[in-house]
């Protein structure tokens, strides 16, 4: 018996030497081998349950050969990114009775300016995400700009005491990040033959935030400054002039990325274009600027003239906000009055000491 102990102890300390030697006291686990042999493409389809959205998109708006032949990181959604999506915007059709919508059947130009945002140009493994402040990525088609940064996630009670992730935003064209919105990637640095593939979380909503926005956008009806043409003039100019960075020029020219921006003291400022003749409009818009939020316009009215002397009044507002950056809001209202002057009032802003906006129009009666 007590040979039989003995033996037992000396097996027991010899595997323990063994133990030792091998992970020199530490855990020490293998790496697991990330690279693909064959296209981002051709990764995608070898993950059958876990990418069967994306590849619905993609094969829908021809972006096969883009995940094939050219170099590009994709940050790759998984079904419940597009489930989520889906489900959120079918909720809100049922609501009003619409047909249920599906990746196949939603606005082609809308999905493709969505998907082309996980899609960059150019191949960016994590390593190349390491600075500071992260890093400004384009869209693969549209240049849309994005940013993505490495970043450590909290593990067992520990900030920043876990596995190393990427925050891509959507900068909302915005160079303050208050304004971005967020997702994380669940597993990274999944290198293929033709870039690199960063998992997105499953718990992220296709689109940014935007999905349900852009798909059930209600389109102005057709400009009546663009059609017509005519002499505009606003009670109080930026420091530059009309034609100046932030003159009021901007706030026509139909480009959301510009604006017109003027000092809010007074706090009104009347904004008015006469048509080079008289139509009967029914709808007018609005759109915020790139930043500042307080600078945005918040009471208001619109106005409508015969001659330029007598005013009626078609239209006011109070209390606005802009949710978004970039942000056109349409206002509909009723008119059988074929006006040659059309006026905006802004009465109010959010605060700020000085006041912005984007754009502006009056448009057709629908």
């Amino acid at each position: 018996m007590k040979r039989t102990n003995l033996y037992f102890l000396i097996v027991s300390i010899l595997i323990g030497i063994s133990s030792c030697s091998k992970d020199k006291g530490y855990y020490n686990p293998p790496i697991l081998n990330k690279d693909f042999q064959g296209s981002i493409y051709d990764y995608l389809k070898s993950k059958p349950g876990v990418y069967d959205s994306l590849l619905i998109a993609v094969d829908r708006l021809g972006l096969e050969s883009t995940l094939r032949d050219s170099n590009v990181t994709l940050f790759a959604l998984t079904n419940p990114s597009f489930q989520l999506a889906i489900t959120n915007l079918n909720n809100l059709y049922a609501l009003s009775e619409k047909p249920l919508e599906y990746i196949r059947t939603v606005d082609y130009d809308q999905l493709d300016t969505m998907v082309t945002q996980y899609i960059i140009k150019g191949s960016y493994p994590a390593d190349s995400l390491r600075h500071q402040d992260g890093l400004a990525l384009q869209g693969v088609k549209y240049k849309y700009p994005m940013h993505a940064k490495v970043i450590k996630s909290t593990s067992s009670g520990y900030i920043e005491g876990g596995p190393e992730l990427i925050q891509l935003s959507d900068t909302k064209r915005s160079q303050f990040t208050r304004d971005w919105i967020g997702t994380s990637t669940a597993s990274i640095n999944i290198q293929t033959g033709n870039g690199v593939v960063h998992v997105i979380s499953p718990d992220h909503v296709f689109g940014f935030e935007d999905f349900i926005t852009r798909l059930t956008f209600n389109p102005p009806p057709p400009n009546l400054f663009k059609l017509y043409g005519g002499t505009y003039t606003v009670s109080r100019e930026s420091g530059g002039g009309p034609n100046g960075v932030e003159g009021s020029m901007n706030s026509i020219d139909g480009n959301p990325e510009t604006k017109f921006l003027v000092g809010w003291n007074p706090s009104n400022v009347t904004l008015t274009f006469e048509l080079s003749e008289a139509v009967i409009a029914g709808a007018y818009t609005i759109t915020s600027a790139n930043d500042a939020p307080d600078r945005d316009p918040a009471d208001w009215n619109l106005q409508g003239s015969v001659d330029g002397e007598t005013w009626i009044a078609l239209d006011s507002k109070s209390n606005q906000a802009f949710e978004e950056r970039f942000q056109q809001k349409v206002f509909f209202f009723p008119n059988t009055i074929a006006y040659k002057f059309y006026r905006l009032n802004i009465t109010r802003n959010n605060g700020s000491d000085g006041m912005q906006f984007a754009d502006w129009t009056v448009n057709f009666r629908k």
